[in-house]
């Protein structure tokens, strides 16, 4: 076992010495030392419950005759950190988590790890540092939040973030804004609708790496995720004992099949971000053009909000990422070898079937014959940019607007309240990437107001969206404006051409106009000079890679 380093033999006494400190006994040593990786805190509401889901996996771990040590990891919740400077450290957190477990888990010489993620870059970090650490893994989260109540319909905290927009428009009372606030989260959970959270625990099932429902149980369904925490427990052991790694799962099939996935549910536009990054530590080329290609192929079979009215829970009910995956599979998208922690994900989705059709379309009579994500490029976006495609209103596909820039969200916020955004505007958002933000914030804020006020305007910006944001909404422009690219040189009243459907994106001003803004250009200086984010400006590679440090 890999955990010899650390127990066996007389040079290995005093190792031992520290493990009967804490009361492990050497029956325990005897067994494979397993890794439970919990993501707990008071911060997250994805993340409160943890405690309960790392009992079940200790339980199952220890049933299947292996010995649970459970260590922390951090996590940001996204929609706290929105609208300010700490949204920065969001996307950069996700490193941090990759960064923590490699140290602990190559310092302490693990022979498997599970891994207890549930919400934003918490999914992706754990996913990454799995395909980095490439020892036997298997990925549990906590589960969605179910839906609230507001005024006799389902809804979630996107609806909390329009409503500031409905507030500022006069739409909306004060007494109708708290009573809203109060109605939207009733308790635990990643946030209930199809946003980052809820899609990269969902694409972690077409991966390979999680169990079936990993993605779509809800947290308030205590008995169902506590007996799904245990079978990873216990399925860490199968895993340990045939010598499966991460490497042998993330296969490009594997990948395929999850960005299949993605296309067919309409997921968050950062899966492309994670999926990217995660790639990439698995060694895997995953080019943004393989998207497109996949999406091409893809119907569109479930409309989950921010796109739809249904939640996770609904699409739990309808059969889930399984049932998803088997219709997919109709149209030959699907890699049925593909390995998972259960076998090939033919034996999978066997048996899996549609409940409710009203969730989950066929791929006969679906929303769109093709993929809810689309990459766009263009004079704007040489490298590449990121639309969710399926949270877009058909009359906003294909737009020209006249050009607003700012240089920061906060910019753009202030433009929005105070009514200096008129329909036919495209606002520009800014050096707001993955080295200029830095961080590449989330612009849920603007995006939300923009919609709550219901002004037709597209956005496009160098940061990205949340899963949570709908519309016409354009990130993950690359290159980046910090390093010169072509967003950095628009100016106000410029028009700019958005033809989804075409997968452009352009400026419509000439070459020569575009040389002369170029030469002139001067890279401003850094926001922040000290401390973590500091570093990770100075490494942040471009959003068509995954803003991977390079």
């Amino acid at each position: 076992m890999k955990s010899d380093a650390v127990k066996k033999g007389s040079t290995r006494s005093a190792h031992r010495s520290l493990f009967y400190a804490m009361g492990y006994g050497p029956e325990d040593l005897n067994k494979p030392l397993i890794g439970v990786v919990n993501s707990f805190n008071e911060i997250i509401p994805g993340h409160i419950h943890l405690r309960t889901i790392a009992e079940a996996v200790k339980l199952g771990v220890a049933a299947a005759g292996g010995t649970p040590i459970e260590f922390p990891a951090i996590g940001v919740c996204d929609g706290i950190a929105m609208g300010h400077e700490g949204m920065k450290y969001s996307l950069a957190s996700r490193e941090l988590i990759a960064d923590s477990i490699e140290a602990v888990a190559k310092a302490h010489a693990f022979d498997g790890l599970v891994l207890i993620p549930n919400c934003d870059k918490v999914v992706p970090g754990m996913i990454m540092a799995a395909a980095r650490l490439n020892i036997p893994c298997i990925v549990v989260s906590g589960g969605p939040m179910l839906a609230g109540r507001y005024q006799g319909k389902d809804a979630s905290v996107s609806n909390a973030f329009e409503a500031a927009g409905k507030f500022e428009a006069g739409k909306m009372s004060e007494d109708e804004l708290a009573d809203l606030e109060k109605s939207v989260c009733p308790g635990c959970g990643s946030c209930a609708g199809l946003f980052t959270a809820n899609t990269m625990n969902s694409l972690t099932e077409a991966l390979g790496l999680g169990l079936p429902g990993n993605g779509t149980i809800p947290a308030a369904y205590f008995g169902q995720r506590r007996m799904l925490a245990k079978k990873a427990g216990e399925t860490i052991l199968h895993l340990v004992k045939e010598d499966i790694k991460p490497k042998d799962i993330l296969t490009k099939k594997a990948f395929e099949n999850a960005i299949a996935v993605d296309m067919g549910i309409g997921g968050s536009s950062n899966t492309v971000l994670h999926l990217t990054a995660i790639a990439h530590e698995a060694g895997i080329d995953l080019p943004l053009s393989l998207f497109d290609e996949i999406s091409a192929k893809t119907p569109y079979i479930t409309k989950l909000s921010p796109g739809g009215t249904h939640h996770m829970q609904d699409l739990n009910e309808a059969g889930g990422i399984n049932a998803v995956l088997k219709e997919l599979s109709k149209r030959n998208i699907i890699h049925l070898d593909a390995l998972t922690v259960t076998g090939t994900m033919e034996e999978r989705i066997k048996y899996a079937e549609i409940v409710r059709q009203d969730v989950i379309k066929t791929v006969e009579a679906p929303y769109r014959n093709k993929g809810g994500i689309a990459i766009l490029q263009g004079n704007l976006a040489p490298d590449c940019a990121v639309v969710k495609e399926s949270a877009v209103t058909e009359d906003m596909l294909v737009y020209q607007g006249t050009a607003k820039c700012f240089d920061s969200e906060e910019a753009a916020i202030d433009a929005i309240v105070g009514g200096k955004i008129k329909d036919g505007d495209v606002v520009v958002i800014r050096y707001e990437g993955p080295q200029g933000g830095p961080g590449m914030r989330e612009m849920l804020n603007p995006t939300a107001v923009i919609t709550g006020m219901g002004l037709k305007v597209a956005l496009i910006t160098d940061g990205r969206f949340s899963g949570a944001t709908r519309g016409a909404c354009i990130g993950h422009v690359s290159p980046e404006a910090m390093v010169g690219g072509p967003i950095a040189l628009i100016q106000d009243g410029d028009k700019i051409d958005i033809d989804i459907p075409n997968r452009k994106l352009n400026l419509i001003v000439s070459d020569e106009v575009m040389a002369k803004r170029k030469a002139a250009w001067v890279q401003p200086p850094r926001k922040i000079t000290k401390g973590y984010l500091s570093r990770y400006a100075r490494l942040a590679g471009s959003a068509s890679i995954g803003a991977v440090l390079e």
